[in-house]
């Protein structure tokens, strides 16, 4: 370890406590999607403290965005904090570790920024788990000007390059004629379209290339037993290889939909909805360097034949910036894994405050490795394409 790794370590100890406890208050107050204010004002407040970062509130015309910097180096690298929780879950994605993480590494790397030539960014990232605020955000300019940028996600594997698949969602409304199940002759069941297009979306299931999933779940389908729903309301999510494919995968879907709505003599209506994740291209040299050092705190990473997860809109980011998202697990039970109530309890736990500290650490000497490197610096600086594959 070279002597500016020992100092950012050291600096990065001094913090962990203050990050510790910022991830547990934010676990402790779950926010779902666009309405992370607490976190938001939280993390703000905990990079403020540091004395090295000034921050941009509201970005994007999103209230929960933000931009701290700290350093006026040439090479610009963002570190992204995602803070929003699943709606009667929590963080069962574990977002609070994640900004504990981001936080940490960019206080330990902010005393440090002029003699690396860094400029640190950290990006406050709302909206992941639906609404890809981060997609929002690359279109509104907030990235601009950014050569590299990273994140880590918690799970029950070690994965440096871990596969992250496109995904779009849609809104399906039906609309019907209401009448009492008694005497249910002129009723148009808009519950029953539902069903019909499930059914349709099953079978359609047997010809889909091998790896397109077909996500939907009924939100509403009327509210008495004795009541011919009017009104119902299915949402569906796609997820692919690419864009391209979910969208071609669609066409054939929304015909299941259509589908339901004739059969019933129902009215059909389609919306999308803005959550948008786009395929994943990490860097390899990124992966490279993070893979040294989170295997020198003590992480190893297994070849394992299944590196597939699931969507994030942290691939919409690696379609226009040099970027890494690693993995790095939580010791639980397979059934306990991401999107569950147990993963949201361990990320406020012990699990969780191993992963800031492997995590935040790993993510600091990266970026200070990175930007020691005289020809991975080049190549970020001049803009070129990122280098890698769709892991």
């Amino acid at each position: 370890m070279t002597d500016i790794n020992d100092r950012i370590t050291r600096e990065f100890d001094q913090n962990l406590n203050a990050v510790l406890d910022l991830s547990h208050r934010i676990n402790a107050d779950p926010e779902p999607a666009f309405q992370e204010h607490r976190a938001s004002a939280s993390i703000v407040a905990a990079l403020e403290g540091g004395g090295a970062f000034t921050i941009e509130k509201g970005v994007a015309d999103l209230p929960t965005a933000f931009v701290a910097s700290a350093g006026s180096g040439d090479l610009v690298f963002g570190i992204c904090a995602e803070m929003d929780a699943l709606p009667g879950i929590g963080h069962g994605c574990g977002h609070n570790v994640i900004a504990g993480a981001a936080v940490g590494a960019a206080l330990a790397l902010a005393p440090f920024a002029e003699e690396l030539g860094l400029t640190v960014r950290v990006f406050g990232t709302p909206a992941e788990e639906s609404g890809t605020g981060k997609e929002i955000m690359l279109n509104r300019g907030v990235f601009a000007g950014t050569h590299a940028a990273m994140m880590v996600h918690p799970s029950l594997k070690d994965v440096v390059a871990p596969r992250f698949r496109a995904s779009r969602s849609w809104r399906v409304t039906y609309t019907g004629r209401g009448g009492h199940a008694s005497r249910p002759w002129s009723a148009l069941n808009a519950a029953d379209a539902t069903v019909v297009a499930q059914v349709a979306i099953g079978l359609l299931r047997q010809q889909l290339r091998d790896g397109i999933l077909v996500h939907h779940v009924v939100k509403e389908a009327g509210s008495a037993v004795n009541v011919i729903a009017d009104r119902a309301v299915v949402e569906c999510m796609i997820r692919g290889d690419t864009i391209d494919e979910v969208d071609e995968v669609w066409e054939r879907v929304r015909r299941c939909f259509e589908a339901g709505a004739v059969a019933t003599g129902t009215a059909a209506e389609f919306a999308l909805l803005p959550s948008l994740y786009r395929e994943f291209h990490h860097d390899d040299d990124l992966a490279a360097a993070f893979q040294a050092q989170a295997e020198a705190i003590g992480r190893t990473f297994p070849d394992y034949p299944d590196k597939l997860f699931g969507s994030t809109d942290m691939g919409n980011v690696s379609q226009r910036v040099p970027a890494l998202h690693p993995m790095l697990s939580f010791d639980l039970p397979a059934e306990e894994g991401n999107h569950t109530a147990a993963f949201a309890v361990a990320a406020g736990g012990p699990e969780g405050d191993r992963f800031v500290r492997d995590g935040g650490l790993a993510m600091a000497l990266t970026i200070a490795d990175i930007a020691r490197s005289a020809p991975l610096r080049a190549r970020l600086l001049a803009g070129g394409p990122a280098v890698g594959t769709d892991h």
